[in-house]
């Protein structure tokens, strides 16, 4: 196993020729079916579901997901270049969006049965349906283990009760893959369950308004009495905390891609605008001050973006990263928090008003140190490790 990850992350690019393909279908797509629009999703809370079957027309959905899916294999760089590529759409939220079913689909993948993935994954890879995942509760928060929502098992059903909350595709979501307790209390009384919108008590608030990630629709979700077969349940009951924790290192690893992207973003707008705007006579790239903080803001987007890459390749050569992977989160949030803050601070007045990207990629920002796990729960994590 060493000797792999070594010869994948010492030795080799990172990406390779298909990655590099990859990455252009995406380019195009962002370029042709985004980008002229982006701005109109922003103020409307939401893009159009149409854009799901184009994108899977394209092969943006199923990458890394089986063949026999819908899906196209690949390693983990894959699925790195193409959060990279949705995030030079400029909108975080868009690309959390189009991307939640990366975060709703891999527990059905690992331990669902055939016909579970058959029926739950092969209509969202094809666009035809829209997954989220759904773990936060009003009351819990970080508190995985402590979720509330029921499902009592009544002969081939749960009956299940609560709610959910800052479901990132919620409002639209075809299906959910949902935490709820089966058991007593605590992490091992904890199962998942798809829970399709369809089902009879199953309600969704209007979309929640927020800070940033504007068009990404995110919901409160209820649950009244839903009749759920026990057919959804998937893998074992009361062993679904640990399909929670698995998936939040691969929630994790797109969290840092989307933060290393969303300062880069923001250095290359600041950049730019350092070369052409003019003051007491001069660029602002002819005051020393305003090139030596480009400088640390674009050592800072390198080196966090190697970290992230680093311990991607580990994570693919099958090397247990969850300390890292924490590491890594942090350290990609707090070089976004300082870049973006730094971009705004280097367009003046004009950081502060809509219309210009950099003010976007600021509040943007600042659901990724929160979202995935909080970096208070990301510290007490490598703690643990120490």
């Amino acid at each position: 196993m060493d000797y792999e990850f070594r010869e994948k992350a010492n030795f080799q690019e990172y990406f390779q020729k298909s990655h590099n393909m990859v990455r252009k279908a995406v380019k195009e797509f962002i370029s042709k079916e985004v980008l002229p629009n982006i701005e109109e999703w922003e103020e409307a809370g939401e893009f159009p579901k149409e854009i799901y079957k184009k994108a899977s027309d394209v092969g943006i959905l199923g990458i890394g997901f089986p063949e026999d899916l819908g899906g196209t294999p690949g390693d983990i760089f894959f699925q790195i270049a193409v959060i990279e590529e949705l995030m030079r759409s400029g909108s975080g939220g868009f690309a959390a969006s189009l991307g939640s079913l990366n975060i709703a689909l891999p527990p059905i993948l690992k331990v669902g049965t055939k016909e579970q993935k058959e029926k739950f994954i092969k209509p969202v890879l094809s666009g035809e349906k829209i997954a989220a995942l759904a773990i936060t509760e009003p009351s819990g928060g970080s508190d995985v283990a402590n979720i509330q929502t029921t499902a009592v098992r009544e002969k081939d059903h749960y009956i299940v009760n609560g709610s959910k909350t800052f479901i990132t595709s919620g409002c639209r979501a075809d299906q959910i893959t949902c935490a709820v307790r089966t058991g007593g209390p605590g992490a091992h009384g904890i199962s998942l369950l798809v829970i399709e919108s369809k089902t009879p008590g199953y309600s969704v608030s209007d979309k929640l308004k927020k800070t940033g990630w504007w068009a990404s629709d995110t919901a409160q979700i209820f649950f009244d009495n839903c009749k759920v077969p026990v057919g959804n349940l998937i893998g074992e009951e009361n062993q679904g905390f640990y399909g929670i924790m698995a998936n939040f290192q691969s929630e994790r690893l797109q969290l840092c891609v989307m933060a290393n992207m969303t300062a880069a973003l923001a250095l290359e707008e600041a950049l730019k605008y350092a070369k052409q705007r003019e003051a007491f006579g001069k660029k602002l790239t002819g005051f020393q001050v305003t090139r030596h903080k480009l400088v640390d803001m674009a050592t800072l987007v390198e080196a966090s973006r190697e970290f992230t890459y680093r311990v991607a390749a580990k994570i693919d050569a099958g090397i247990d990263q969850i300390k890292e992977i924490s590491m890594a989160k942090n350290f990609a949030c707090n070089i976004s928090d300082k870049v973006t803050y730094d971009a705004v601070q280097i367009f003046g007045g004009y950081g502060f008003m809509r219309g210009y990207l950099v003010e976007r990629l600021y509040r943007d920002n600042r659901i990724l140190s929160i979202g995935g796990g909080t970096s208070e729960i990301m510290k007490e994590i490598i703690s643990r490790f120490m």
